[in-house]
């Protein structure tokens, strides 16, 4: 099993999480020595040919106008009609379908897997690109085939302006910071908000590992909803101690002050607040994808004593806390003893061993179960 990267090229991965995570990107040369392509442009347009992998063609001279943005599933027609340059193709979460694609996310979990959203990758005839844009999330970029000119530019942000006419989020106004040529196991690092410009110096594969980060607003609405839940109706807004107001219609600074202290007092429900975050963070992101596997191992009980193995759904995602002791597998919040969640996430596999050691996971209706019926823990997929 790959082991967690100790270093990025010859920097320490200490010294990257303290100077460059979330603050500046990073051009990472020989990154992955040697570094061979888990997947190639052919066996990634016959992905794009399933109806249940999404994909997507960019064309920047598309036969719609400039930067047309083509959704898949395609057809080998579809791709045989394709010019001999200035295109891209797009697959997301090949993770979930290619075994070694799923063992690449291990060499980074020197940060939290919870955080690791999904594997996209791109393979692009010569010059093609998807234009210059931004993300609102942390990317690693590792060239996989070929070579690609990477282009960086300022931070960018929503107010920034954008390209009419295509459905792609291309900045209008771009200017190079700093620009790398990339070679098969170079990889580059660009925290959010980074403006970048990727062009194929002919025909290339690219590898971006991306991560989730919720947006603020979506922080409040919906974890607001959650901790409000679990205020009592009493819980009000306070004044007492109030001093003689210098005039009764002013909603005054110390109004404001008392009550950003009582917020305070308020949201502070650490162990509700791992529960929202648990949850929200190992949602599935093509959940249909998990549920084409429900109940597709209901017979777990004679196979693992037969020597079978269940593993996680690789549509899955999981993460526990330890207080109190649970997992969390698609977005549920399950109890579990400790010991066994920390296990679980680090394997993403069960075994009769695992039965013998939690023999509680294995009740009627327990934790097994649960997971089987929903497709979460499934027989082991041919392709891992």
């Amino acid at each position: 099993m790959n082991r967690p990267l100790t270093h990025l090229g010859e920097m320490p991965i200490e010294q990257f999480l303290k100077e460059y995570w979330q603050q500046k990107p990073l051009l990472i040369r020989n990154a992955f020595p040697d570094f061979v392509a888990p997947i190639s442009g052919e066996e990634l347009a016959g992905m794009a040919l399933e109806e249940a992998v999404e994909s997507r063609l960019v064309l920047e001279h598309g036969d719609e106008g400039p930067w047309e943005l083509r959704q898949g599933p395609f057809t080998e027609e579809e791709f045989l009609a394709l010019p001999a340059s200035h295109w891209t193709l797009l697959v997301q979460a090949v993770d979930q379908w290619v075994g070694e694609i799923a063992d690449l996310k291990r060499y980074f979990r020197f940060l939290p897997e919870w955080r690791l959203d999904d594997v996209m990758i791109s393979y692009a005839a010569d010059q093609g690109s998807v234009g210059p844009h931004f993300d609102h999330y942390d990317v690693f970029l590792l060239q996989a085939e070929g070579k690609r000119l990477w282009q960086q530019g300022p931070k960018a942000n929503d107010d920034s302006p954008r390209l009419e006419g295509t459905r792609l989020n291309i900045l209008r106004e771009f200017e190079a910071e700093n620009s790398w040529l990339l070679e098969p196991g170079d990889m580059l690092y660009l925290p959010p908000q980074y403006s970048h410009w990727g062009v194929a110096d002919g025909a290339c594969t690219t590898i971006s590992v991306g991560f989730r980060a919720p947006s603020a607003r979506h922080i409040l609405e919906d974890l607001a909803s959650e901790l409000a839940a679990n205020l009592p109706e009493h819980t009000r807004y306070t004044d007492a101690g109030l001093s003689p107001v210098a005039n009764p219609d002013e909603i005054d600074p110390e109004a404001v002050n008392r009550l950003r202290e009582q917020l305070r007092t308020w949201i502070d429900q650490p162990q509700h607040i791992a529960q929202w975050l648990g949850a929200v963070m190992t949602e599935a992101k093509y959940p249909e994808t998990v549920e084409l596997d429900a109940g597709e191992a209901s017979d777990w009980r004679e196979q693992l004593d037969q020597g079978a193995t269940l593993v996680l759904n690789p549509a899955s995602r999981c993460a526990f806390t330890s207080d109190p002791g649970t997992l969390f597998v698609d977005g549920e919040a399950l109890p579990v003893n400790t010991g066994f969640a920390m296990d679980f996430c680090a394997e993403r596999c069960l075994t009769l061993e695992d039965v013998e050691a939690y023999p509680e996971i294995a009740a009627e209706n327990g934790l097994i179960d649960t997971l089987v019926s929903q497709g979460t823990l499934i027989y082991p997929p041919e392709d891992f």
